[in-house]
């Protein structure tokens, strides 16, 4: 009864006449940027945040929540429809989609997406809503050692679930902590790290930096791919309605891919991505029935289960962020600053302090994806896409340069110096020179996020224990989620190492 009392509170104020405005607005940015080349969630966010100050807080939060979700349906419609670059977050969905697509398919392939994201969505918003309540409630007994150590856990989780090697991401991540660390201290207010520069005394805002590391990065690293590699299918008029077979299949791999999103979305660190291959690995070794195109040669399987998985995983990762004010993910950190701006603090406070606005943000997670599944049907929105896709890439000579200057502006509304604007810009070349590298920057942004808040809990545990360090070991809670971290950066690192082995083996 609690939970329906919630959504009930929830609906009142997320079907507000003005926020339904906003999450349609935000539903709409998000599907236009998202089909933009490269820019993804997280520099999409970073780029209209600052639009939304002065924006009442769950209208602003409903913005960015729905524009998080438009990119990443847009990212599936471009998948099935451009198949994007192997650095682009739905390649998963491209392997089946884009085949379906050139078979003159591309129909039933864009539908099995946009049901399959409304309806693991949907029921990871709903395990969001019924587990939220008992679980901040949880930490509501909890003190600065235990959220310390889940901060630890947390940060261990992006590391591990990161592309790419995993010495680079625990460098990308240890860099972030030591950004978080500039500007004033904690305790004492001293400025610090911020070799007499004014401007660096109340420290590197995340924003900036996922502006510069994000958005103006990949900006660069787009114009510097070669122009027109790109082959948009035109979905056709006709047979956009899967047969029956596959209607039931898709079905089949929508309660299958969200089940395993719900389950690895909450692992730490965000596993929306991991969940999306696991689903598909998990298709590709089903059983197949007679006649059926097999996996990666254009099954719809490939595409539905997926993209259920991927977008559950999405929403059970607000669960950490909720509930424990703890983000799992880069994009989920983006929103804590936006939080910050109104001087709201997520996690179990917010939801006994601010109830209407903690189930509005809920309820507007629901409120995205019923618009979003709205402007993806194929009767509806095919065709508006796909011409969209077919503008030159990769952008003329308009959308990247105004991405730029979106970001310049947003910086210099936030902080009225000019300086704001050369940190962007040199945070764009510092981005580019990680994406030359291989280093994946989420992790960056997650330490700085993470950062002020983990010296504070330690400080605070270290106070009440007469600095006592064994106290993080002693307490059983805290032990638990440090020796979790510890085995899953164990087993990483042995798989690192037995993958090394085994190249050098094969080359000798």
């Amino acid at each position: 009864m609690d939970v329906l009392h919630n959504l009930a509170l929830g609906l009142g104020v997320a079907f507000a006449p003005t926020n339904l405005l906003y999450a349609l607005a935000g539903c709409m940015l998000g599907m236009l940027i998202g089909l933009v080349p490269g820019i993804g969630p997280v520099a999409a966010i970073a780029m209209l945040l600052p639009a939304t100050y002065g924006v009442p807080p769950l209208s602003a939060l409903t913005v960015l929540v729905c524009i998080y979700c438009g990119t990443r349906y847009a990212g599936a419609t471009a998948a099935i429809l451009a198949r994007p670059s192997a650095e682009a977050v739905p390649v998963v969905t491209a392997l089946d989609g884009y085949q379906m697509a050139c078979q003159g398919r591309a129909g039933p392939a864009l539908l099995a997406a946009a049901l399959g994201a409304f309806i693991a969505g949907s029921v990871g918003t709903a395990v969001l809503a019924a587990l939220a309540a008992p679980l901040a409630a949880l930490a509501l007994q909890w003190g600065p050692v235990e959220f310390f150590s889940l901060m630890v856990l947390g940060l261990v989780g992006a590391v591990v679930l990161a592309s790419g090697s995993l010495l680079k991401a625990m460098a990308m991540a240890v860099l972030g902590l030591l950004l978080g660390l500039v500007g004033r201290d904690v305790a004492s207010g001293v400025p610090r790290f911020s070799f007499n520069i004014p401007e660096l005394a109340d420290g590197i805002g995340c924003v900036a930096i996922a502006m510069g590391v994000f958005a103006y990065a990949e900006v660069v690293a787009q114009l510097g791919r070669p122009a027109g590699d790109r082959q948009v299918q035109s979905p056709k008029r006709s047979g956009l309605l899967p047969r029956r077979q596959e209607a039931k299949d898709m079905a089949g791999a929508i309660l299958r891919g969200s089940y395993l999103g719900l389950v690895v979305g909450m692992l730490p660190g965000g596993g929306a991505l991991r969940a999306a291959f696991a689903s598909y690995s998990v298709e590709k070794r089903g059983r197949m029935q007679a006649g059926e195109i097999a996996i990666g040669k254009g099954n719809i399987r490939g595409v539905a289960g997926p993209e259920a998985a991927y977008h559950a995983g999405a929403q059970t990762g607000f669960l950490s962020l909720l509930a424990l004010g703890i983000p799992s993910n880069a994009v989920l950190a983006l929103l804590v600053a936006a939080m910050a701006r109104y001087q709201v603090q997520p996690g179990p406070q917010a939801m006994v302090a601010q109830p209407e606005l903690f189930w509005g943000l809920v309820v507007s997670l629901w409120l995205a994806h019923g618009l979003l599944v709205v402007l993806n049907l194929p009767l509806l929105g095919i065709g508006i896409w796909s011409r969209l896709l077919n503008l030159p890439y990769p952008g003329g000579a308009w959308v990247f340069p105004g991405i730029v200057l979106l970001c310049a502006l947003g910086v210099y509304t936030t902080s009225h110096q000019a300086f704001g604007v050369w940190l962007v810009a040199g945070l764009g070349a510092v981005g580019y020179l990680f994406h030359k590298l291989g280093c994946e920057p989420a992790p960056l942004l997650l330490g700085v996020v993470l950062g002020p808040a983990m010296e504070t809990h330690l400080r605070n545990a270290l106070q009440q224990s007469g600095g006592d360090w064994s106290v993080f070991v002693t307490r059983g809670l805290s032990a638990g989620l440090l020796t979790v971290a510890a085995l899953m950066l164990l087993i990483v690192l042995v798989q690192a190492v037995s993958r090394k082995r085994e190249e050098g083996l094969g080359e000798g």
